[in-house]
């Protein structure tokens, strides 16, 4: 099940995090996003080894900004603290587990 990430938990759920963690930048009424989400729940359910956090870019400006996010959905991975790989856009479950 993937976490509502948030400016207050996100250095405890994301930047010091022993797991690899993927974000996904999205918002309620973006279309792509809605689309991708079933997907992200069963990347985050059978991959106990990763963390799915989501992070909806109208309410959390401020990591939305130091992320540089202009489109959505906007998948990212950190791993120990760092970007290790990020996607945008609509993607099959395929792509998502090639990013991680």
């Amino acid at each position: 099940m993937s976490l509502i990430i948030t400016k207050e938990n996100f250095d405890s759920e994301v930047l010091n995090s022993d797991k690899t963690v993927l974000l996904d930048f999205w918002a309620t009424w973006c279309g792509p996003c809605q689309m991708i989400a079933p997907t992200l729940e069963e990347v985050a359910t059978e991959r106990p080894d990763i963390k799915v956090g989501k992070i909806n870019v109208d309410e959390q400006e401020e990591l939305t900004i130091k992320f540089g996010i202009s489109s959505i959905p906007t998948l990212i991975v950190i791993k120990n603290g760092q970007i290790a790989n990020q996607g945008v856009g609509l993607m099959g479950k395929d792509r998502i587990l090639s990013l991680l």
